[in-house]
């Protein structure tokens, strides 16, 4: 098998990538990366030094692909399938491009921060910080409102790599901060992902680790 993945699959940024391989059922070997455990993680650090995953490695092409944006995209140049994430047309990729980004920095990166700091150490957390990003979440929460309000799909009838961004992180805020009233287009975009079979094999294969997300707690 040509391609190995490294990955958790509790991580969102895996899931990300998890979405893209199932959408198009490309065959890949599956590699579970332990940061936690010092012999997995010196392992992966031999196949990407940065330590941070997914990580794809395509040996029939000896080329080690990281960062789950890259991964797509090299997916859909090298092991196309029925699911096309970037559109061909050189606008409507740039517009894909785009959302990929938002979804990455503007809730995808937030919402880890909230998640991250519920793992630090008592005392040692940053509510000033948590506060400032649940703030930024609601702010771009209300542009994807808006912007889903006559769409499918991020980008409007076809799945993509927006759309491959956007769950993962949606699902997680919608844990920490559950969608209310004002949001109904932003919870009904989740339930389409939520129902669409590759995002939703991926959430099974995580159930088994949903233990591991932090729960709150309050700041000491």
């Amino acid at each position: 098998m040509s391609l190995k993945l490294y990955f958790h699959p509790l991580s969102s940024y895996c899931m990300k990538v998890l979405i893209a391989l199932y959408e198009n059922d490309t065959p890949f070997e599956r590699e579970i990366v332990d940061l936690g455990d010092a012999t997995s993680r010196d392992a992966f650090k031999k196949i990407w030094p940065i330590g941070k995953f997914p990580v794809l490695r395509d040996d029939a092409k000896d080329r080690t692909i990281p960062e789950s944006s890259i991964i797509i995209e090299y997916l859909g140049q090298h092991y196309p399938g029925r699911t096309q994430f970037i559109p061909g047309d050189a606008e409507l990729a740039r517009q894909t491009r785009f959302r990929d980004r938002f979804f990455d920095l503007h809730v995808h990166i937030l919402m880890q921060k909230v998640v991250g700091d519920r793992l630090r150490p008592p005392g040692k957390n940053d509510p000033r910080g948590v506060e400032e990003a649940k703030a930024l979440i609601q702010t771009a929460l209300g542009m994807i409102e808006q912007d889903m309000a006559t769409k499918t799909w991020a980008m409007g009838d076809a799945f993509s790599l927006a759309d491959c961004s956007a769950a993962p992180p949606l699902y997680y805020v919608n844990k920490v901060q559950p969608f209310d009233d004002s949001q109904k287009n932003t919870r009904q975009y989740l339930d389409r992902l939520m129902a669409r079979p590759s995002f939703a094999r991926a959430l099974k294969e995580a159930q088994p680790y949903f233990a591991m997300f932090p729960a709150e707690r309050a700041a000491t």
